[in-house]
């Protein structure tokens, strides 16, 4: 069929070279879900929207519409009306629902590019690919088996586990190019997949550091902190994320346990979702309920004032192979990190973090505990983070980086 005709020269604007590219975005998540990948989507298509391409998002039937958006959502299942986060058995209809969604806004929008988010995502648009003759980018977030026995649906000695593991195989070295958020990602793509480096680029999440920025509106933190319960004469420490053992929540809430033994003026502020009920019960099995505030879903619109209650920041994930936008987030608002040793996490925090030995809540604890009792090191390291985040991971770099990648494949 051909790549569709009229693709527009790049132009200058303001010093920024800009491209009038169709952009087909595939999504296979209830997009917008206010976590994790959903936000690299979201930041992605802004920047690519802001260089002057025109992207629309083609998604499953759940999810939260955004002003400025062109988001297309396949058709609902009855039986399954409140899917959101996870692997699941269901996901085989969403992505069929989904391919054919993809399928109609191909002969409507007649897209310069396929940029592809997940594996699924990635095997639908090799697909369109092929039957259009478009170019397939494909946003690679993590190992898709890793991600299935971290959400329990695989396990790694299960009859299941070989043919997923050759399937994500095949998609990958199906795609023509790679955009991977992390090196760590790259590394794994060349290590254990043996997928060409030069066909990988790295496009780490970003932030708009604009927008993320620490906040000097005392009252107002403190009219947030009363809405919410949390006493005004405790240190604060802060979460948002996803809720789940793969994200380490457990073993932030032992960790809570041994903090409050050891001191009585700290409060964990924790946001995100799903399982609240689940964990809640846990922080009071645990007998720190009246020294944890679980929130519920924050709105990304919301998380910059929410995070602001924060005097020490946690990302307690344990998923070897996914990115951590959220490091990001704590970054730019200036919070000082304590984060699990992984790869992912070194490449955000560099030196300026404080690590505990991966899945260790013990040592989270120690680390938590440093920072509390240290109020010029938490401003050191929370100022230092806030300059890496302007200089190395602002939202105005990521648009540019990805145009480039699309303008070498469509020469």
């Amino acid at each position: 069929m051909g790549v569709a005709a009229g693709i527009s020269p790049a132009s200058q604007i303001a010093g920024v070279q800009t491209a009038d590219y169709r952009v087909l975005m595939i999504a296979p998540t209830s997009f917008f879900g206010d976590y994790g990948c959903h936000v690299r989507i979201l930041e992605e298509t802004r920047a690519l929207n802001a260089l002057g391409c025109q992207v629309t998002i083609c998604t499953y039937h759940n999810g939260r519409d955004l002003p400025g958006l062109d988001i297309r959502r396949t058709l609902s299942i009855p039986w399954r009306n409140d899917y959101e986060v996870g692997s699941s058995r269901h996901k085989v209809v969403f992505d069929v629902l989904l391919a054919l969604r993809s399928f109609a806004a191909m002969f409507q929008l007649r897209p310069h590019v396929i940029h592809a988010h997940l594996h699924e995502g990635a095997l639908i648009g090799y697909v369109l690919s092929k039957l259009w003759g478009v170019p397939l980018v494909f946003d690679y977030q993590g190992s898709l088996t890793a991600e299935m026995v971290d959400h329990r649906f695989l396990k790694p000695d299960g009859r299941l586990y070989g043919p997923m593991r050759r399937l994500e195989k095949l998609i990958d070295w199906a795609s023509p190019r790679i955009l991977t958020s992390s090196e760590h990602a790259a590394n794994l793509l060349d290590g254990e997949f043996k997928h060409p480096l030069d066909k990988v680029t790295r496009v780490p999440d970003c932030v708009n550091t604009a927008v993320f920025q620490p906040s000097d509106d005392a009252e107002g933190i403190a009219r947030l902190k009363r809405a919410w319960d949390v006493p005004a004469n405790r240190l604060v420490v802060i979460y948002l994320g996803l809720l789940a053992e793969y994200q380490g929540t457990g073993h932030l809430l032992r960790a809570a346990r041994a903090v409050c033994d050891a001191r009585d003026d700290v409060h964990f502020v924790i946001g995100g979702y799903p399982h609240v009920d689940q964990y809640r019960a846990l922080a009071e099995q645990l007998g720190i309920g009246d020294h944890v505030t679980f929130t519920g879903k924050v709105r990304y619109e919301d998380a910059p004032r929410f995070l602001s209650m924060g005097d020490v920041a946690v990302s307690p994930k344990i998923s070897k192979t996914e990115g951590a936008g959220k490091l990001l987030n704590y970054m730019a608002l200036a919070l000082p990190t304590v984060a699990f040793d992984n790869a992912v996490s070194h490449e955000y925090l560099q030196g300026h973090g404080v690590y505990a030995a991966q899945g260790d809540s013990g040592d989270l604890a120690r680390g938590l505990l440093e920072l509390l009792a240290d109020p010029g090191r938490r401003a050191e390291l929370g100022a230092a983070l806030r300059r890496r985040a302007v200089e190395r991971y602002d939202i105005d770099l990521l648009g540019r980086t990805i145009v480039d990648v699309y303008r070498e494949m469509l020469a």
